[in-house]
């Protein structure tokens, strides 16, 4: 397998994981498992954040790294959304509080829309890795 290759393999993977953690965030949330949910919707984020970086041959293994980059490289030039910097950074700081803070509690509305900003922050990283003509109707 070429370099090239390789690293398209890995890119579908990130998206694929970004798919899986919004599920999983949904789940959590239907559960009532509050932390949990706000934890996989940032990691959501993370994943698309880390597919398209990596597509543009940019490799973080750090979450601060990634969160950087996204704004160095997507937000400053003006590629994605400001809104879309936000919600990263906003369940950046939640997934630290939801793993990290004793006592932090989270309602049900507040992780619903967590979920939803994630999102619409990962079907915006899959638009930016589609290939020009490839966007199904509806997105740009």
């Amino acid at each position: 397998m070429s370099p090239d290759e390789a690293r398209d393999r890995n890119v579908a993977d990130l998206l694929a994981r970004a798919e899986e953690a919004l599920a999983s965030a949904r789940l959590e949330a239907r559960g009532g498992h509050l932390r949990f949910a706000v934890n996989r919707a940032y990691y959501a984020c993370f994943y698309a954040a880390n597919a398209i970086l990596l597509a543009e041959g940019r490799h973080f293994v750090k979450h601060a790294g990634v969160r950087s980059a996204l704004h160095q490289f997507l937000i400053n030039t003006g590629r994605l959304s400001r809104a879309h910097g936000q919600t990263f950074d906003t369940l950046f700081d939640g997934r630290h509080e939801a793993d990290y803070g004793a006592a932090t509690a989270f309602d049900s509305a507040e992780v619903q829309g967590c979920i939803e900003r994630a999102q619409r922050f990962v079907e915006q990283m899959k638009r930016m890795h589609a290939p020009p003509g490839d966007s199904p109707a509806g997105r740009s």
